[in-house]
């Protein structure tokens, strides 16, 4: 029976190398994977999941007006699907989760969302909340703070390394933008 699956963290834990891994795992195998990542995520080059270590695959992009039951129905009675991978699932509506409940339960394939959980205010992404409510199955992948202890928050930079406190949900960067940190230090960034 497949399930669905969501491997959260704060940035840098390795969640893009472990969903790549997951994929070459199935295809030595025999089984044929879709992989997914958000359309918005332009850092690399657009349609790819790069990873920090220097892997990479191509992808199909989504964003917020893509149906991926459709989508991948439709792949899927071309040639069987053994799995969906999907990178940035933060990204994802509640009606495209709602969707990936679908691709579970009707078209019996395991779907393997990958994504950040709280945005850099510690709120969470719409995709995440609903991955968070309606997973199968929920894997945390560990990052870790300067001080040592489990990062499980994630602070915006500006352009001198202040952290920012305001601002819109989704502003795509790396490790010149983004820090994890625990909760104490995203506290004494942000809030204190």
């Amino acid at each position: 029976m497949a399930k669905l699956y969501y491997y959260y963290s704060a940035m840098n834990a390795g969640k893009s190398t472990v969903l790549l891994q997951s994929a070459h795992n199935y295809r030595e195998r025999g089984m044929r994977v879709k992989l997914f990542t958000a359309a918005i995520d332009d850092r690399y080059k657009s349609g790819t999941i790069t990873s920090r270590i220097g892997i990479s695959a191509e992808a199909t992009s989504f964003n917020s007006s893509t149906d991926m039951l459709e989508l991948i129905r439709k792949e899927h009675e071309q040639s069987m699907l053994g799995c969906i991978l999907i990178d940035e699932s933060q990204f994802l509506t509640k009606s495209q989760v709602e969707q990936l409940c679908d691709v579970v339960d009707i078209l019996n394939i395991p779907v393997l969302a990958f994504g950040i959980r709280t945005d850099f205010q510690g709120e969470l992404f719409e995709g995440s909340q609903a991955l968070l409510a309606w997973a199968d199955k929920l894997i945390e992948l560990k990052t870790v703070c300067h001080c040592g202890n489990k990062a499980t928050m994630v602070v915006r930079l500006d352009t001198n390394g202040i952290p920012v406190k305001e601002g819109v949900q989704v502003e795509i960067g790396g490790n010149d933008r983004y820090v994890s940190v625990c909760r104490k230090h995203f506290r004494e960034a942000v809030k204190g």
